[in-house]
């Protein structure tokens, strides 16, 4: 976040009362979190996109080859 930003957002802070303050403050560190983790999840899933189109072409020439068999869910 540039310094801009930081010091708009410091400002409206200061125009709230303190009890809304820490409010925010928890809001805020919740909404870093889940940014986080969905960064997180975005890294690791481009780290794994190459082999889940080579699993998903596999499947799709097994397929094409007769090789594959429908799923029981019942045996799941």
């Amino acid at each position: 976040m540039s310094s801009t930003a930081i010091a708009t957002v410091t400002k409206m802070m200061e125009s709230l009362p303190e009890p809304a303050q820490d409010q925010v403050v928890e809001h805020l560190r919740e909404y870093l979190e889940d940014l986080q983790d969905e960064l997180r999840w975005d890294a690791l899933f481009k780290k794994t996109q190459s082999q889940l189109v080579a699993a998903a072409r596999r499947a799709k020439q097994e397929i094409a080859q007769g090789l594959a068999k429908p799923m029981d869910y019942d045996q799941l």
